[in-house]
């Protein structure tokens, strides 16, 4: 065999040189900088990021099309990231997302891509999660949570996990979506919990994070997704948490930045997938240490009786109350992840000074990437916090203070603020 055939770089290769030398001449043009200069680069583009977000509010370019039937995705990239900015939007347009998402609820429960559509758990997170951006009684109260609950039963399958939508694909995405929808609409019970934490189990992988569907490869959003999930229904601790720390924390680049699968590029939307991971096991930490002081004896030592022993450690458990009592909890420890580093990858690489952000260096800007990409930033700002209430250091916010966004939660990605007004309307209906 001819040596020099066999190094031959791969496709995969060059475009992992490719992405490392935009970054590092980034990098290395801002540390030839003068410190004034510096500072500016690293400022968030508040005014830009909002005008971007407002006009994508009012009217988007014939190109969106093809995203027709992901238009509540649209409202809550935008409204999310609009909150996240600590800005409101005008009363106007408030009332039309309410209206329009009205139109995309479906008489038989769930919400549809657009008006007319099948419903679909994906948009049915979405559009929930944009309604509670909006916040406000005539938003929280167009969800008619009677008929969403009835969807949510139809999409579970007899075996334990959900379908995204009728005759549809089960996989980890629609567990999450609808055990998340479920909490926060303080609709969640043992029935729509059943067997679904021992299809995320058999999801975990040989790596250490959390595949799509039993057998496949680990992929950020879906390890989000299912931990996410486990700690909803109060099964955390049946995952392998040290595994999962490690298959994480081996997923920051180089370039700061976070990819979402072994041997891929950095993408910033993994900026919250990824990064929103360690915000989730910051207070699973003394179960993490719990489990490795444990002997391996084989799969499935720490399953048993796991509801009795979860978050809460008490048993029985009042399901919709764990997303609550989980941001109330405080961190167990400092930030597990490198986050003055991915935030200098976020504010240097992924933002477009004209407004919105971008997977990476060369490509183009986008309301996915804007929204995933400042949840992140939120995340990494507040990984230090003591508690919900406290403000970050400016140690730990990377530029001007000026930088630091609105906190989320980091089981539903909302900002804080509006989840914990959805919690005390849906608790008190």
């Amino acid at each position: 065999m001819d040596s020099s055939a066999s190094q031959t770089p791969t496709v995969s290769q060059r475009d992992q040189w490719m992405v490392e030398h935009r970054v590092f001449q980034l990098y290395d043009f801002f540390g030839g900088l003068p410190r004034k200069a510096q500072s500016a680069m690293l400022e968030l583009q508040r005014e830009n990021h909002m005008e971007y977000l407002i006009k994508g509010l009012k009217r988007l370019e014939p190109s969106f099309s093809v995203l027709d039937a992901n238009r509540p995705w649209l409202c809550y990239w935008i409204l999310h990231s609009i909150a996240l900015l600590g800005e409101c939007v005008e009363p106007e347009l408030e009332d039309n997302a309410v209206d329009f998402l009205s139109h995309c609820q479906d008489p038989n429960g769930g919400y549809g891509g657009g008006p007319g559509q099948m419903p679909h758990l994906a948009t049915t997170y979405a559009a929930v999660n944009a309604l509670i951006t909006v916040g406000g009684e005539r938003s929280l109260s167009s969800i008619n949570r009677e008929k969403l609950y009835m969807f949510l039963r139809r999409m579970k399958d007899p075996s334990g996990p959900f379908r995204m939508h009728d005759a549809g694909e089960i996989d980890v995405r629609a567990c999450y979506t609808a055990i998340s929808v479920a909490s926060v609409l303080n609709i969640l019970d043992d029935e729509l919990v059943q067997n679904v934490g021992d299809y995320i189990v058999r999801c975990q992988t040989y790596e250490g994070g959390i595949a799509g569907e039993p057998g496949a490869e680990a992929h950020g959003g879906y390890t989000f997704c299912g931990f996410a999930t486990m700690i909803l229904i109060n099964e955390a601790n049946r995952l392998d948490l040290a595994g999962l720390l490690d298959w994480v924390a081996f997923r920051q680049g180089k370039e700061c930045g976070f990819q979402g699968r072994t041997n891929k590029l950095i993408d910033s939307c993994y900026s919250f997938w990824q990064g929103g991971v360690f915000a989730l096991l910051q207070r699973f930490y003394s179960t993490l240490d719990e489990q490795l002081a444990l002997p391996h004896s084989g799969e499935g030592d720490c399953t048993n009786d796991s509801r009795k022993t979860g978050l809460n450690a008490s048993c029985p458990v009042n399901l919709n109350s764990i997303g609550y009592n989980f941001i109330k909890q405080p961190a167990e420890t400092e930030p597990l992840f490198h986050s003055l580093a991915l935030q200098q990858y976020i504010l240097l690489c992924a933002q477009d000074i004209e407004g919105g952000m971008r997977d990476k260096p060369g490509k183009g800007r986008d309301y996915y990437h804007t929204c995933y990409s400042l949840s992140g930033l939120s995340g990494c700002q507040y990984s230090s916090a003591e508690d919900e209430d406290s403000s970050p250091l400016p140690s730990a916010v990377m530029g001007p203070y000026s930088n630091l966004l609105e906190p989320i939660h980091p089981l539903f990605n909302v900002v804080l603020e509006k989840y914990y007004e959805a919690h005390e309307f849906f608790a008190m209906s």
